[in-house]
């Protein structure tokens, strides 16, 4: 069965967000639908979107877990990023959340050690 994917984040300042999350995602977007979202394909089939959305921005929580978290969020580091938080859970999970400048979270996850 095919799976498309896609996980929105409304957003008060268009260019502002786009510049942040090409930083926390390291690239431009893959494409750009019109002058109001921009959309990142994180894995096949999977997009993450920024939409022009002030009523509702600042509410999003997305976690995308990677098979290596501690290399991803060394990445992120280097481009000038640190998450806001650390979470810790059973068995070695870890999840590093950032926040947007309106507040949406995005996080990454997976196992350390």
């Amino acid at each position: 069965m095919a799976l498309d994917f896609f996980a929105g984040i409304p957003v008060t300042d268009f260019a502002a967000s786009l510049a942040w999350y090409e930083r926390l995602l390291g690239s431009s977007p893959g494409f750009q639908p019109n002058d109001r979202e921009a959309v990142w394909e994180l894995a096949e089939h999977r997009y993450v979107y920024i939409e022009l959305q002030p009523e509702h921005a600042g509410h999003a929580m997305h976690t995308a877990f990677v098979d290596d978290v501690v290399a991803r969020v060394g990445q992120i580091s280097a481009r000038g990023m640190e998450p806001s938080r650390r979470e810790t859970y059973p068995e070695g999970v870890n999840k590093f959340v950032y926040r947007d400048p309106d507040g949406n979270e995005f996080g990454f996850g997976g196992v350390v050690g």
